[in-house]
């Protein structure tokens, strides 16, 4: 009986020996995993935190400046129905102009029309507009977290919208700024007199 007792002490010694060993590897191991979750956390030598140029918002695209009005007010946010766009699709997935324009008229914007654009390929989803529309595209822009400005040679008040790959969804509409507020200019923007050599407008009915 003797022996029989001192076999089982025997095991429980070994049993004890390793469930003590495993938590003290376990234990270390969610220390180093803790410490290592903490630098990127909180941004510990730029871990984790994402280096921006400042063209960097627009996604290497130099867009305009939000100008002044003529009495030295700031922009302000439109209200959509003072928008008209016209949407295309960029992608190769049928019908998604169409889906995307009935949401944008479902907010009240003015939708010209739907269209296939020239190229299917078109990775980043793109506002074009021209120098007389430049607070029309930055409030259609806000329902477009993919999207980039860029600025074309058009002199009328379309604004296009250019579905790329990279469209999701629109921006919820409780995330949306308010009408009538302050228009934040996009990082690396420039005034309009110094946008030179813009890209020729394609083909469209003109918006007074």
């Amino acid at each position: 009986m003797a022996q029989n007792d001192d076999a089982r002490e025997a095991r429980k010694e070994y049993v004890h020996r390793r469930q003590t060993i495993v938590f003290a590897i376990v234990g270390v191991v969610l220390v180093v995993a803790l410490f290592v979750s903490s630098l990127f956390l909180f941004h510990v030598g730029g871990l984790g935190e994402v280096k921006t140029t400042a063209q960097g918002a627009n996604y290497g695209t130099t867009a305009p400046c939000v100008s002044p009005a003529a009495d030295g007010s700031k922009p302000k946010y439109l209200d959509n129905k003072s928008v008209t766009t016209r949407v295309l699709n960029g992608t190769k997935f049928s019908g998604f102009a169409n889906a995307v324009g009935q949401a944008l008229t479902n907010r009240e914007f003015v939708v010209q029309g739907v269209d296939n654009y020239n190229n299917s390929k078109v990775e980043r989803t793109t506002i074009v507009f021209g120098k007389n529309a430049i607070p029309q595209a930055y409030t259609l822009a806000a329902n477009f977290p993919d999207a980039k400005l860029q600025m074309d040679d058009r002199q009328d008040k379309l604004v296009d919208v250019i579905l790329g790959a990279t469209f999701q969804n629109l921006t919820a509409e409780d995330k949306l700024p308010k009408t009538g507020s302050e228009i934040p200019n996009i990082e690396g923007c420039k005034p309009v007199s110094e946008m030179k050599d813009l890209p020729k407008a394609p083909e469209h009915t003109a918006v007074g």
